[in-house]
């Protein structure tokens, strides 16, 4: 190990995981602009820390020129789903991808680890443009709902107080909060269609509320005043109800006020 320069070792890693954060923050973006359903909640990533990664390679029997094809990990991306189907979703979406190539899945979804640990893991080649050209870096990303992600942070939290010598008792009740919280996400997923219709009715009136304020806004601009004060009183009006439609219409309303304004200013 002397002399092994672990910064630049990790250098392509920690490009990984930028680039792969990106890429998948953007999709999410995308499909929510498509006025599609987004598996993605959020995402994070981290580079493995050395001292983990040479634990790991000592557990492993993984000798130091070795460990870029022997620990998969060290560059890892987490993705948070709402529900249990958000994963085979976004699983399919990622095998589909032209940019990284899928080696294996670990499922321990189906498979669940005798702890209780539940989540989709999938190793990818990513292909990295460096300073030296393009190298091939694995990555693990993890697919994961919010209640597996809330357990396996705590477990990770006691493993690492208990040094992986968890006493029985906290084993056994970490055992029933791991069901705890998979029965859970089956309750969340047998009113996926009524929570995901009522998430996309909140979406499309906060949209239509920041295009309605823009578009007031842009008026005056246009020294529309009195419309624009005309506008703004309606939508006080209906802000406090939940009526989508007539705020759609009020949308409607102030779009074609803009566009009367904009040929009576090009026509000056």
């Amino acid at each position: 190990m002397e002399g092994w320069d672990w910064k630049k070792f990790l250098l392509p890693y920690e490009q990984t995981i930028e680039e792969l954060k990106v890429k998948f923050k953007t999709l999410r973006t995308e499909l929510k602009s498509r006025e599609e359903y987004s598996p993605i909640e959020f995402v994070t990533g981290r580079v493995k820390k050395v001292s983990s990664i040479l634990e790991k390679a000592k557990r492993l029997n993984v000798p130091m020129e070795q460990l870029e094809t022997g620990i998969e990990d060290i560059a890892g991306i987490r993705i948070m789903c709402q529900f249990v189907e958000d994963i085979d979703r976004l699983a399919e979406l990622i095998r589909q991808r032209e940019d990284m190539t899928v080696l294996y899945v670990k499922d321990y979804i189906k498979n669940k680890k005798p702890s209780g640990y539940r989540s989709y893991h999938i190793i990818v080649e990513y292909p990295v443009q460096t300073a030296l050209g393009m190298k091939r870096v694995l990555a693990e990303i993890q697919l994961r709902t919010l209640a597996m992600n809330f357990w396996a942070t705590i477990e990770h939290s006691l493993n690492y107080k208990y040094r992986e010598s968890l006493p029985k008792e906290v084993v056994n009740r970490l055992s029933k909060a791991a069901e705890a919280a998979f029965l859970l996400d089956q309750e969340m997923s047998s009113i996926r269609e009524e929570i995901m219709e009522a998430q996309k009715l909140f979406e499309d009136k906060s949209n239509i509320v920041s295009k309605v304020l823009n578009g007031i806004h842009e008026l005056y601009f246009f020294h529309r005043v009195r419309e624009a004060a005309q506008f703004q009183m309606r939508f006080n009006e209906l802000w406090d109800t939940d009526d989508v439609w007539l705020l759609k219409e009020l949308l409607g309303q102030v779009e074609e006020a803009i566009v009367r304004a904009k040929k009576g200013n090009s026509s000056k």
